[in-house]
């Protein structure tokens, strides 16, 4: 990034989820770089800053850990770094140890051990303005004599939060030649020794106010009662997919009618030709269609994020962590699944938390199953096609019920796999889960508000780049080469794709899919909800009529069997549709061994369940 000399060199170690990282981005800005420490697949972050006095200071935000004594692949190159045993790295002459200020108890433990390794330390109070806002009165002062090093606070998210820090950092003296130090493991004895050094020095420096927990203790009794509580989680995830479908329907149809009127512009304004069809029948029937179902996944996400805020999840977490273990799997896989739900790829770099290597990898292997939210639109466009919208019970709606049935289809499946994988070593037991359970609070809605906003800035972002960009080749392989005069049919039969489709058929037309589905499938290896755009397209150039985008659903639903769209539901449940997951396996095995297996037995799973749902329909009349 550049080439001047360095004036320091400096580390940030710390919990995890105590804002390390944000303050990382604070203080280097667009000046960092993403990499790999050398031999392993831990991801390595460094940036650039130059301090007011003109240093040039190198940066590396470590990996989150708990303490020097490693459980994780994560925790091993932190101790590794602040130690020296980098040589890729070299040995930090300054640490910054960044602590959640307004959960010092849990975050002092590592202040203490890096202490013992006589680096020079800053300790950063990061959150302090959190802290403040719970009451908890800090004495810096008092809290540098216990500790014997500089303290300073910190708000990693604001612009002005880290003047304290780069003013230490400006004038810290580094040692001539930082020397490399050795760390042994603590005894049991000494563990206990660090706990109770860890409660002196918050006798001494902080004051944390009386919390009144009955409240939390009531609530606690009825949502984690062995018996009641997941029947009530799983009454909140219910009640999730019902608002899926009835509260998107009004922005749903605001954004359909949008893309009608762009259509039927485009469609009045300009000259019948290439350009033409590529706007309409590319862009706005492609992007356009998966555009709409934005609300959808806003809803969704507008639960995840008040549960997780309200401090129900860690909750859910310790109920699902028993049915977990009975499957083998670690209570610490949990994080990593329900991570899965946004997006598998952020769920398998999520289990470098896990220390045994054979549970990470099973959990690594089931990630996928989890139903992300890329699978939404393809969901949400075959239900509302073809499952009438009617209550069930009186009180029901049959299409949420649906998308219940098709996300708890992908836990029980994942369940099963993993069930499968214990079988296989059947010597291996399950590590428990330790967690901290945060008080309940009501959600905040600026939080929330943040939350949805970026969800929807990344939603769109993907539908006009990656989405668009697939959409205008499909068109151009859907649109070349031109069909031999006096050809019968639509023309895109004798395009590329049209060919490709013809060939694929005789492999897919056992579980009911046309080669107009094939044609969807090849674009969806990149997104999953590219498919969507890709039939919009497809149908499109089928000349299937104007306003694709608007009136795919009820074309499918004219021109598919019923059996046909659940099979291809069946298929999105288990399909291995998304390189990028793949490509994140390779990564994090560091072999292609574990992603074409996984490739192979998902794309094994969805053929085995489209063909049994595919004729149990046709059975059935359907």
């Amino acid at each position: 990034m550049h080439t001047l000399p360095l004036d320091l060199n400096v580390a940030l170690l710390g919990n995890p989820n105590c804002g390390k990282t944000a303050l990382f981005n604070l203080l280097t800005g667009s000046r960092q770089k993403v990499a790999n420490y050398a031999g392993v697949t831990v991801e390595r972050k460094e940036g650039l800053m130059r301090t007011p006095s003109g240093r040039q200071v190198r940066i590396l935000d470590l990996p989150g850990a708990y303490s020097l004594n490693p459980l994780s692949a994560d925790e091993a190159i932190t101790r590794d770094v602040v130690t020296g045993m980098r040589a890729d790295v070299g040995m930090p002459e300054l640490l910054v140890c960044v602590t959640d200020a307004s959960n010092l108890k849990l975050n002092l433990r590592l202040v203490l051990e890096a202490r013992k390794l006589g680096v020079p330390i800053v300790v950063a109070l990061n959150m302090s303005d959190l802290a403040q806002r719970r009451g908890i009165r800090i004495d810096r002062a008092a809290l540098e004599r216990e500790l014997g090093m500089p303290v300073v606070e910190t708000i990693g998210v604001r612009s002005e939060g880290a003047k304290a820090l780069v003013a230490q950092l400006d004038s810290h003296v580094p040692p001539l030649q930082p020397q490399r130090v050795e760390w042994i493991a603590p005894t049991l004895e000494e563990v206990v020794q660090t706990q109770q050094e860890v409660r002196r020095i918050l006798r001494a420096a902080v004051h944390e106010p009386q919390v009144d927990t009955r409240l939390d203790d009531a609530i606690d009794a009825v949502v984690l009662h062995p018996i009641w509580g997941l029947p009530i989680l799983a009454v909140l995830l219910f009640l999730m997919f019902q608002a899926v479908f009835s509260w998107a329907q009004w922005p749903m149809e605001a954004i359909k009618s949008g893309m009608q009127a762009l259509g039927a512009l485009l469609q009045g304004a300009m000259p019948e030709g290439m350009l033409r069809s590529l706007l309409v029948d590319g862009v706005i029937a492609g992007a356009g269609g998966v555009l709409v179902f934005l609300p959808q996944i806003l809803i969704l996400f507008l639960f995840i994020l008040a549960l997780e805020d309200s401090g129900y999840l860690p909750r859910a977490a310790f109920l699902l962590d028993r049915v977990m273990g009975s499957v083998g799997l670690s209570g610490r896989s949990f994080i990593p699944l329900l991570s899965s739900f946004a997006c598998a790829i952020p769920g398998v770099m999520a289990t470098r938390t896990i220390s045994s290597w054979r549970d990470r990898l099973v959990t690594i292997m089931i990630a996928p199953l989890m139903t992300c939210s890329a699978r939404l639109p393809v969901y949400a466009l075959l239900i509302g096609a073809f499952i009438p919208q009617r209550q069930v019970a009186g009180f029901f709606n049959l299409q949420g019920v649906v998308l219940f049935s098709l996300y708890l289809a992908g836990i029980v499946s994942a369940m099963g796999v993993a069930w499968g994988f214990k079988r296989l070593r059947s010597n291996a037991s399950p590590a428990p889960l330790l967690m901290e359970l945060p008080t309940y609070r009501m959600p905040n809605l600026r939080n929330l508000g943040q939350g949805l906003l970026e969800r929807a800035r990344i939603f769109i972002k993907r539908v006009g780049s990656i989405i668009l960009a697939l959409m205008i080749v499909l068109w151009f392989i859907s649109s070349f080469p031109a069909p031999p005069a006096g050809a019968a049919g639509p023309a895109i039969q004798y395009s590329f794709a049209g060919m490709l489709g013809h060939a694929l058929e005789p492999l897919f037309r056992p579980i009911g899919f046309n080669w107009q589905i094939c044609i969807a499938l090849i674009p969806g290896l990149a997104a999953r909800e590219v498919a969507v755009g890709a039939l919009g397209t497809v149908y499109a150039l089928s000349a299937a009529g104007n306003n694709v985008a608007e009136q795919l659903a009820p074309m499918l639903g004219a021109s598919w069997s019923v059996a046909t769209a659940l099979s291809l539901l069946a298929w999105y449940v288990f399909a291995p549709q998304c390189i990028s997951t793949l490509a994140a396996v390779k990564r994090e095995t560091n072999s292609w061994r574990y992603p074409l297996m996984m490739a192979g037995y998902l794309f094994a799973l969805a053929y085995i369940a489209s063909l049994l749902t595919y004729r149990v329909a046709l059975a059935f009349g359907l």
